[in-house]
């Protein structure tokens, strides 16, 4: 008496194809001998497997089945069907970490390179062209990049013999993995060249330009394709980012494309108000203090800030107004705060005047 295929598959008998097929995929995974080694029920839970689908993926067979409870001519773990052997092939190429099938392309692309360029603030603000000097792998000149003495050529993998791959049985089983001669190449390199080694590139130093545009902040990437290392055997060459690195400014701090800086100013001039000279990138200007400026107020130059990258029109100068008092006074300068403090006895300001009333209320 033939296997119940449908129980072997856990499948109904009014499976679809693509059920029996969906079925079959996950049981053979589970069941695989190379992720169950040593474990025999697992084998013949495979054999099994593969059996049933054999029969019930074939229209012919499964309707005989269906009829008779028999598998019919020519049952069996057979691998003539063409549909099976394409799914079998789908299957098990994840156990071979996915390699593909045939010979595998020698050249190799090359690496990514990060140069750190610093800049002054000045420098980030009107954008520069400059240059930098990036060490770097390069195509070997005397092999053209292809790693192989001059006069020589690649020889055909014997093992393989130039296919890439090798076949190996598993019991009725059988596989194909990349070789392990050629690494999948299909070809030997037996005469590797003397100045690189064979792998077809050497050290060298390139002297780059390279342009900033006006605006760009700390920690920006500037992507230069193709300035990367070279390819191996031939392959294409990686690229180069910039990386840049805004320097610490004596007097401003920046905030987007504002910039901030504290300016001292006393008393007075902050009661009476005035005009300074303050700061600005590449130069000075006038400031104007109104008359009765509070400590830390923030006054705002426009369009004296950081050009915006990418965008019409540049940020503002923002100063915050820092009060200094003095250590020490000489004679005229005590009189006269003493004589400016006796005449505004009277006339409280209203930072004051709020003051003494909420401690009123507070004490009662």
């Amino acid at each position: 008496m033939a296997r119940d295929y449908y129980g072997v598959l856990g499948v109904s008998r009014e499976a679809t194809d693509a059920e029996i097929k969906k079925a079959y995929r996950q049981l053979a995974m589970q069941s695989h001998p190379d992720r169950n080694p040593g474990d025999k029920d697992a084998e013949e839970r495979f054999k099994e497997a593969n059996e049933a689908y054999a029969v019930l993926s074939d229209p012919d067979r499964r309707a005989h089945f269906d009829r008779f409870g028999t598998a019919g001519p020519g049952a069996g773990p057979g691998f003539g069907d063409a549909g099976f052997g394409s799914l079998f092939e789908d299957i098990f190429e994840n156990f071979f970490s996915g390699a593909p099938r045939g010979r595998r392309s020698r050249a190799v692309q090359g690496e990514d390179l990060q140069y750190e360029l610093k800049l002054a603030l000045e420098e980030a603000a009107a954008g520069i062209d400059t240059k930098i000097q990036i060490p770097r792998l390069e195509a070997c000149e005397a092999c053209g990049g292809g790693g192989v003495e001059a006069g020589s050529r690649l020889e055909t993998c014997g093992l393989c013999h130039g296919r890439g791959e090798v076949r190996r049985s598993h019991g009725f089983l059988t596989v194909a993995q990349p070789c392990p001669k050629c690494q999948g190449s299909g070809q030997l390199n037996t005469h590797p060249c003397a100045q690189c080694r064979g792998e077809g590139r050497r050290r060298a130093e390139r002297l780059l330009a390279v342009k900033i545009p006006p605006g760009v902040e700390d920690g920006m990437q500037l992507r230069l394709s193709g300035e990367g290392s070279g390819g191996l055997r031939g392959g294409p060459p990686g690229d180069l980012y910039v990386l840049l690195r805004i320097r610490e400014h004596d007097l401003f701090v920046r905030d987007g494309a504002d910039l901030h800086c504290d300016v001292p100013v006393s008393f007075p001039q902050l009661a009476l108000g005035a005009e300074l000279v303050v700061p600005v990138l590449n130069g000075t200007t006038t400031l104007r203090i109104p008359a009765g400026s509070q400590p830390h107020a923030i006054l705002r130059l426009r369009g004296k800030g950081m050009p915006r990258l990418r965008q019409r029109g540049h940020g503002d100068a923002c100063y915050r107004l820092v009060l200094e008092v003095p250590h020490t006074l000489n004679e005229p300068q005590r009189e006269a705060l003493a004589a400016f403090e006796s005449a505004g006895r009277s006339a409280r300001g209203p930072l004051t005047a709020a003051f003494l009333e909420r401690m009123k209320k507070l004490l009662g």
